[in-house]
């Protein structure tokens, strides 16, 4: 569960507000600051590993200073210490680790500090958007609950008034529906929804450091728009200072007043927004930068006028006409998919109309909000959820009722990059033995055979063959992102469903790793569906781009008119809302983009 904790009111307060200052917080370290006081001294910090007899160096001799209303960035490749360096500040590290060094909270020692009072702090003082929603919740309990769970911990309040103020937060980051999200369970909801739900819990107590472990990694460009703004808010406000770890330089572009680059566990550079963007000093930060993707142009609303939706029900989109001689990859046909009735849960449908087509070889992109249905058509073509309308085929293979053994030999055919890695891992397999076993059980190889292939697997991913004989905990959040790549391209599938695969990777690795979808893809021929909301990302890899709202494609079209010459008033906003890597140039857009959706909300 997270460690993010509760509320500062006593949900009584403004609706969309969660700071109202209307209860005066017991601070565990005392003192009040004003913005620019320093807030976090960190001096020679240091924080290693025992394994297999050894300590391991995760991160060595780290310095800084945090102030009251700054963003301190802290950016490299995944592995490379930035998030264990942070959760040593909290005492969050696995039972072999240790930390050695000062980081003093206002004036307070962390480091050594005992549990007992360390739990005073948590929450309190300092919170924590973990990398991994699914892995962070607690699965047996309704997200709701687990909000309420962390307000009446550390605060005095009535369940009537920790339940309105946990609907209140749910508002504050655009949790839809929430009165009906409140009752749900973590599997039920997006990935970026459940991500939205930890940010709740952190933003909660009003704290006055915030560690943001990749705080929007899950989430599609327009939401991670809002989630920002909300945390430059938060700093504002309550004189929050927000250590942000992340691989995204856009979102570092976006928020960052101070950047830490750090390489193998040392920081080789560190200086300002500025400084690091414009003049950066140290080849691995220029190679950093060099590796992070670009959209191919900014895109204006029309007229200077704020984008509104329309309804798609009205205007289905057309199937694109393909050659008639080839058997398509993957062809969806007005196809509809709804999520039966659960007890008191009514039916709900969530894609409808969807007509999509892929050829061999081809790669289309499937992009939109959280929630809007692009998971649920990669799981379908998967043959993972049922089509409840329309006609489903894969490789010519009808699969719209296919049940049991008729899908085993569909099954080789098809691979898929799970969204999120830590839960798509056995934890109690080795990751070699997780990314073998496709290949055991339908090609029955074993022994050396076996061996060479899960080692030519992890070769094509970058990862050391040594690290077959590791467990899924023991590796950070992007070197299981790559475990689950090599597993779904163990059995060289005709079609590969790519279910945000690069959303967990640092942009270096990301860069390797799109290089390694084109590579494939051409030795191979396979077809891929490349699920994602980082449309800068799409534009590198697909032919074609598809664009969801609301469970409905409202736009499908080449990638080069997508991005160029988007027709649909959404692309347009969702094109607006992607961040550049440019500070000087990201603070346009976004003073551009809030002055659109101010008068959105005029019009409204």
């Amino acid at each position: 569960m997270s460690t993010a904790a509760g509320a500062s009111g006593d949900g009584q307060g403004k609706r969309g507000s969660a700071f109202d200052g209307s209860i005066k917080l017991s601070r565990a370290t005392g003192g009040e600051v004003k913005k620019g006081d320093v807030i976090l001294e960190v001096r020679d910090l240091s924080v290693n590993f025992w394994v297999g007899d050894e300590w391991f160096v995760a991160a060595e001799h780290i310095n800084y200073d945090l102030r009251a209303g700054e963003v301190l960035a802290i950016v490299g490749e995944s592995g490379s210490g930035k998030t264990q360096s942070s959760m040593s500040l909290l005492g969050l590290l696995p039972a072999n680790g240790r930390t050695t060094g000062s980081a003093k909270l206002k004036g307070t020692e962390l480091v050594g500090m005992p549990q007992s009072k360390m739990r005073e702090v948590r929450g309190n003082e300092i919170s924590v958007i973990f990398q991994e929603p699914m892995t962070a919740l607690n699965p047996v309990y309704t997200v709701g609950f687990q909000i309420v769970e962390t307000l009446r911990t550390h605060f005095l309040m009535a369940p009537s008034a920790a339940k309105e103020r946990a609907l209140e937060l749910m508002r504050l980051v655009e949790i839809p529906d929430p009165e009906d999200s409140f009752n749900k369970f973590p599997h039920q909801l997006s990935g970026g929804q459940r991500q939205r739900i930890m940010i709740a819990q952190a933003l909660a107590c009003d704290p006055k450091l915030l560690i943001a472990d990749e705080p929007t990694t899950a989430l599609d460009v327009t939401v991670q728009a809002e989630i920002l703004k909300l945390m430059r808010e938060l700093r504002e406000r309550v004189n929050a200072g927000i250590i942000l770890i992340t691989h995204d330089m856009g979102v570092v572009a976006d928020m960052a007043d101070r950047i830490i680059v750090m390489k193998d566990g040392r920081v080789v550079e560190h200086g300002t927004a500025d400084q690091i963007f414009n003049r950066p000093e140290h080849p691995y930060t220029r190679q950093l930068l060099a590796s992070v993707p670009h959209l191919g142009t900014e895109v204006e609303a029309t007229e200077g006028r704020p984008a509104t939706l329309i309804e798609r029900e009205d205007q289905p989109v057309p199937l694109r006409d393909g050659d008639s001689s080839i058997t398509p990859a993957l062809l969806l046909e007005d196809v509809e998919i709804t999520y039966p009735k659960q007890g008191r849960r009514p039916a709900f449908t969530a894609a409808r109309h969807i007509n999509l087509r892929l050829d061999p070889g081809e790669v289309v992109g499937l992009v939109g909000e959280s929630g809007s249905g692009k998971t649920t058509i990669g799981r379908a073509a998967v043959a993972l959820l049922p089509v409840s309308g329309g006609k489903l085929s894969v490789a010519g293979r009808d699969i719209t009722h296919a049940k049991g053994k008729d899908l085993h030999p569909f099954r080789k055919e098809v691979g898929i990059v799970f969204q999120d890695p830590g839960s798509s891992l056995n934890p109690r397999l080795p990751v070699g033995e997780s990314i073998g076993e496709p290949i055991y059980l339908h090609e029955q190889l074993k022994g050396q055979e076996l061996s060479r292939r899960v080692e030519a697997l992890l070769d094509s991913v970058q990862l050391p063959r040594a690290m077959r004989n590791r467990y899924p905990h023991e590796l950070s959040g992007g070197q299981r992102q790559r475990i689950g790549i090599a597993r779904a391209l163990a059995l060289n599938p005709r079609l590969l469903i790519a279910d945000e695969p690069t959303s967990a990777l640092d942009v270096s690795v990301q860069a390797t790793v799109l290089d390694l979808f084109r590579r494939l893809q051409a030795e191979r021929g396979f077809a891929c569906l490349f699920i994602s909301h980082d449309l800068a990302v799409v534009e590198q890899v697909s032919s074609q781009v598809a664009v969801m709202h609301l469970g409905s494609l409202v736009e499908v079209g080449p990638t080069e008119d997508i991005v160029h010459r988007p027709q649909h008033p959404y692309t347009q906003r969702l094109l607006s809302a992607v961040p550049v890597p440019d500070p000087a140039e990201q603070k346009k857009r976004r003073e551009l983009r809030d002055a659109i959706i101010e008068q959105e909300h005029i019009v409204s």
